[in-house]
C-alpha cells in the first residue's frame, strides 16, 4: 500500500476506509472485514454516530494481534465544539468511543461553528458568528492537542483555499491535511496546487459520487458519477470497475482517498484499486469531466440571516 509521508516520519496509507453513512449494527463488521483484507487507514467522525462500534472492531483486531501503530485512525471535531474549552473534551470523548489513547489525525470537520449542544442548526440563531469565534481560535486549540500528544497530527476538512491560506500563514502547526470532496466531476485543481505548494496533504471524500447519501443531501437530476460513459470506457480498457477507476484516479493525483463500503466484495474491489495504474491517456480523458458538481453542497449551513453562504463557504465570494 502506498503511503503519504509526514514531516515527523509518520506515513498515512493512501487508501483508507470511510465510515460516513455506515450504519450502527453494520459498521463494526465492515471495519473488521476491512482490516482483515489489509486496510490500514480508517476514517471516522463524531457526528457519524458510529465511533463506539468502530472502537469495538478495533479492539477485537488488536486483541487478535494487529498492532495499534500499524493502523492510521482519523476522526473529526464537530461544529458545536469549536470553542477552545470544548475542543479537548470533544477529542477525549472520541478517544473513549474508539478505545484509543491518541489519534493519528484529528480534523476540524467544517469551518462552521454551532452553539454548544446544537448538533444540527434549525435557525440562524443556532450558529456562532465567525467574528465571535474565528476558525483561527479553534485551530489554536487543535495545535495544543498535538502538543499534548492526544493526536499525532491535526488538520481541517471542507476548507476553501482562502481559509486554508489564512490558517497556514498564522499557524504554529500548519494544518497537515485538508479533507474535501474530490472526484472527476469536482477536481479542485486550485486547491490541489495550493496544497502541494503549502505542504498540506489532500484527502478525497465521496470519491465515488456519494450515491448512497441521505435524500436530504441529493439534488434534482444530478449526474451519476459511477454511470459516466468516460469512466466506464476507462474501466473497460483496464478490465476494472468504474469504482476502481475513480479510486485509482485519486491515488494517481497524489491524494489519499477514503471510499466507504460495508459490502465485503466491494471492500475487496476497492482495495484492489491500489494496484490499478491509469496511464496519461486515461487521466486526460478523466480531466475533461470536471464540471464543478458538489454532491455535498454545504447548503445545510445556509439559513436566512445566518452567517454562511455557499459563496463564502467555498471561497467564491
Amino acid at each position: 500500500m502506498q503511503t503519504v509521508p509526514f514531516a515527523n516520519g509518520d506515513a498515512m496509507p493512501q487508501l483508507g476506509l470511510g465510515t460516513w453513512k455506515a450504519a450502527p449494527g453494520v459498521v463494526g463488521a465492515a471495519v473488521a472485514e476491512a482490516l482483515r483484507l489489509g486496510y490500514r487507514h480508517i476514517d471516522c467522525a463524531h457526528i457519524y454516530g458510529n465511533e463506539a462500534e468502530v472502537g469495538q472492531a478495533l479492539a477485537e483486531a488488536f486483541r487478535a494481534g494487529l498492532k495499534r501503530e500499524d493502523v492510521w485512525i482519523t476522526s473529526k471535531l464537530w461544529n458545536d465544539a469549536h470553542a477552545p474549552d470544548d475542543v479537548r473534551p470533544a477529542l477525549e470523548h472520541t478517544l473513549k468511543n474508539l478505545g484509543l489513547d491518541a489519534l493519528d489525525l484529528y480534523l476540524i470537520h467544517w469551518p462552521v461553528a454551532h452553539k454548544r449542544g446544537t448538533v444540527m442548526p434549525e435557525t440562524a440563531a443556532d450558529f456562532v458568528d465567525p467574528d465571535d469565534l474565528p476558525l483561527s481560535t479553534t485551530w489554536a486549540a487543535m495545535e495544543t492537542l498535538v502538543d499534548q500528544g492526544l493526536t499525532r497530527h491535526a488538520g481541517v476538512s471542507n476548507i476553501s483555499v482562502p481559509r486554508l491560506r489564512a490558517l497556514v500563514e498564522g499557524a504554529r502547526h500548519v494544518p497537515e491535511v485538508n479533507q474535501i470532496e474530490l472526484h472527476p466531476y469536482l477536481q479542485q485543481a486550485d486547491m490541489l496546487a495550493f496544497c502541494r505548494d503549502a505542504g498540506v496533504h489532500l484527502t478525497a471524500y465521496s470519491p465515488l459520487g456519494s450515491s448512497d447519501r441521505p435524500a436530504m443531501l441529493r439534488g434534482e437530476n444530478e449526474p451519476v458519477l459511477l454511470e459516466d460513459p468516460t469512466v466506464a470506457a476507462v474501466a473497460a480498457r483496464h478490465g476494472a470497475s468504474p469504482a476502481q477507476v475513480l479510486i485509482a484516479w485519486a491515488l494517481r493525483r497524489g491524494t489519499s482517498v477514503i471510499p466507504k463500503s460495508v459490502n465485503p466484495a466491494r471492500l475487496a474491489q476497492n482495495l484492489a484499486a491500489a494496484g490499478l495504474a491509469l496511464n496519461d491517456e486515461d487521466m486526460t480523458a478523466l480531466a475533461a469531466l470536471d464540471r464543478g458538481v458538489r454532491y455535498v453542497s454545504g447548503d445545510f449551513w445556509v439559513f436566512p440571516g445566518g452567517p454562511h453562504t455557499l459563496e463564502t463557504l467555498w471561497g467564491e465570494a
